[in-house]
């Protein structure tokens, strides 16, 4: 039981330590435990040891450590993405040698495509170009969205690129490029996560999902049948069991589980690190549906936690914006968006926490406060349109097939059921 008992535990450390790295600094879980944890394992942990190591070597240790980390963190190199292809490929082949004359034709089959996908998908997401915005197609991607006054204003210049930046971009310090429509940098594929291939990085999430749960239900399946052709009372769940007429005591049910996973060791490990990952990939799968449904990417989830901030400080005002406006600059704001709607307001943020006075409205300073009417305080997130939200589905058509949702350029009618309806932050 040993054995088992330290693969658990060492399975169970990295899910949780790697579920509170991805999880810990989103907005919805900002005053939770996970919260909390991330603070005191990325922020409060590292000071301490820092502090002590300045004392001891005069912080060499603790340098020599962050360059390391940051290396494997914020460097592009395949280190990551290889022990990801490692680990699936040791896993399936310690796994399949027991479990696949046991599988009857049908699991076979299912088996081989639910293998085979998360490889295809993989190397889809890697080789893939995120949306690359370089000169040649700066005038398109400039059209891809509109800037909704609130995240993206017209006439911001990436300092590196020296480009405008169009509406749902941004600069990825690994890859030393813009990124159109970018999510975020993913060191599991070693690539961004963008407009061009967001779809194959969720199907990726998708299936290894069913991957691991396939495999681990299946794993059990196998070993509970081994284990019940000795024990005929034995059950999955202790409680269950049928032990003179009671549940079977938690010692002797772990006794004849451990008995099963060293009857078949290669097959129980698997099966267990299967089933103990599937939590976090369902979890970053589930994530991931859920900014598609908010209309939003990881990226603009920590914006919209910004201003969230602002919000409760009392620092944010709105105001209207007539949709049919004539765009004053056309060089920093394309008069035409392929996307079906137009921004119908302007967020903003001051300093005294008072409205923007008349000299603030009459500058043409970069993301100029065009409007109307008089200034709001905002609260809430939710009285805050997001003109990237127009529905779930047309959320999901923008991710998995985007020149649908594109309205003519000519024509400027839009496509899809889309059509001038914009949802509310959520």
């Amino acid at each position: 039981m040993g054995l088992i008992a330290t693969i658990a535990l060492i399975t169970l450390g990295i899910s949780f330590m790697v579920f509170v790295t991805f999880f810990g600094r989103l907005p919805a879980l900002r005053r939770t435990p996970i919260a909390w944890l991330h603070k005191l394992i990325w922020v409060y942990l590292p000071n301490g040891v820092y502090a002590l190591d300045e004392r001891l070597t005069g912080g060499r240790a603790t340098n020599s450590c962050s360059r390391f980390a940051n290396f494997i963190m914020y460097d592009q190199h395949p280190t990551i993405l290889i022990f990801f292809i490692l680990l699936l490929t040791i896993s399936e082949s310690l796994y399949l040698p027991t479990a696949w004359p046991l599988l009857s034709p049908t699991h076979k089959f299912f088996g081989t495509i639910a293998i085979l996908c998360p490889y295809i998908f993989l190397y889809l997401s890697v080789t893939t170009d995120p949306g690359t915005i370089t000169p040649h197609n700066h005038v398109s991607e400039m059209a891809r969205y509109p800037y909704d006054f609130s995240l993206y204003h017209p006439g911001s210049t990436c300092r590196t690129c020296n480009l405008l930046k169009p509406a749902r971009s941004k600069h990825c310090s690994v890859c030393k490029k813009c990124i159109a429509k970018m999510d975020h940098h993913c060191i599991f594929i070693n690539n961004c996560v963008g407009a061009k291939n967001q779809h194959y990085f969720v199907l990726l999430l998708l299936t290894t999902s069913v991957l691991t749960l396939y495999g681990g239900i299946l794993g059990l399946n196998i070993l509970s049948t081994k284990i019940l052709r000795r024990w005929p009372n034995w059950a999955l769940l202790p409680w269950n069991a049928n032990s003179g007429g009671e549940g079977m005591e938690i010692k002797q049910w772990l006794m004849i589980w451990a008995w099963g996973m060293q009857e078949a060791v290669s097959l129980g490990a698997v099966t267990l690190l299967a089933l103990l990952t599937s939590p976090l990939v369902w979890g970053l799968l589930g994530y991931h549906v859920w900014l598609i449904y908010s209309g939003t990417t990881t990226n603009e989830s920590m914006k919209w936690s910004d201003w969230q901030a602002e919000m409760d400080d009392g620092f944010a005002f709105k105001r209207g914006i007539d949709a049919g406006r004539r765009k004053k600059n056309l060089r920093i704001e394309p008069a035409w968006t392929r996307w079906p709607v137009e921004a119908e307001q302007i967020l903003v943020r001051t300093e005294s926490g008072r409205p923007p006075g008349r000299e603030l409205d009459e500058t043409g300073t970069e993301g100029g406060l065009v409007g109307e009417g008089e200034w709001e305080p905002v609260w809430r997130l939710r009285d805050v349109e997001n003109l990237y939200d127009i529905g779930f589905w047309d959320n999901l058509v923008d991710v998995f097939w985007p020149g649908y949702m594109y309205r003519d350029p000519v024509s400027l009618e839009p496509r899809g059921r889309g059509r001038g309806r914009k949802g509310r932050r959520r």
